[in-house]
C-alpha cells in the first residue's frame, strides 16, 4: 500500500486511537486511585486493558490495511487472553508478559510512526510513545524484583503517559480528518 493512502486511513479512524488512548488514562489512573489492589486484581485489571487495547488496534489495523496494527493487536488480544486463562500468574510471570507485550508495541509503533513521517507532521507523538512503551519493558525486565507496589504505580505512570499520547495522536488525526474530508 502506498504510503500516501495510510494517513486517510488512519485519520478516518482517528477514534479506535482514542479508545486506546481512554483506556490506558483509565487503567493509570485506576492504578494510582488504588494501589494496593491485590495482584489477582491487577492481573485482571491488566488483562482487560490489553484485551480491549488489542481490539482496537486489530479494529483499526484491519480497517486502514496496516499489519503492523493487526499485529499490536493480537499480541495485546493473546495477553489479555492468557490473564483470563492463567489468573494464578505469578508476580513474575506477570512482569514478563507485560514487559514483552510493551516492548513488541513499542517496536511496532515506532515503526507506524517512521512510516507516517512523511505524511503527518506529529507522528513523533506516536514515536515517543514506541519509545515510552519500549524504555519501560526494558525497565520491567531489568528489575524483576521490584515491589508490587512499585510496579503497580510504574505500570500505572505508563499507562498514563502511553494514553496521554495515544489522546493526542486521535485528536491530531481526526483534525487531519477533517482537513482532508473536503477533498
Amino acid at each position: 500500500m502506498p504510503d500516501q493512502l495510510v494517513l486517510p486511513g488512519l485519520a478516518s479512524h482517528w477514534g479506535a486511537f482514542a479508545l486506546r488512548g481512554a483506556a490506558a488514562v483509565l487503567f493509570g489512573i485506576l492504578t494510582f486511585v488504588w494501589p494496593q489492589i491485590a495482584l489477582a486484581s491487577l492481573v485482571l485489571l491488566w488483562g482487560a486493558y490489553a484485551l480491549v487495547d488489542g481490539v482496537m488496534a486489530m479494529i483499526a489495523g484491519f480497517r486502514t490495511k496496516i499489519w503492523s496494527l493487526l499485529l499490536v493487536g493480537l499480541v495485546g488480544i493473546g495477553a489479555g487472553v492468557a490473564t483470563f486463562f492463567y489468573p494464578g500468574l505469578t508476580a513474575l510471570v506477570l512482569l514478563y508478559v507485560i514487559a514483552a507485550w510493551a516492548i513488541v508495541t513499542g517496536i511496532l509503533a515506532i515503526y507506524v510512526a517512521i512510516r507516517l513521517r512523511k505524511e503527518l507532521t506529529q507522528e513523533w507523538l506516536l514515536a515517543l510513545a514506541g519509545v515510552l512503551s519500549v524504555a519501560f519493558g526494558v525497565l520491567l525486565v531489568m528489575n524483576p524484583g521490584a515491589g508490587a507496589l512499585s510496579v503497580i504505580l510504574i505500570i500505572g505512570a505508563y499507562a498514563l503517559m502511553f494514553g496521554l499520547l495515544l489522546l493526542m495522536l486521535a485528536f491530531k488525526l481526526r483534525s487531519v480528518r477533517s482537513r482532508l474530508a473536503p477533498a
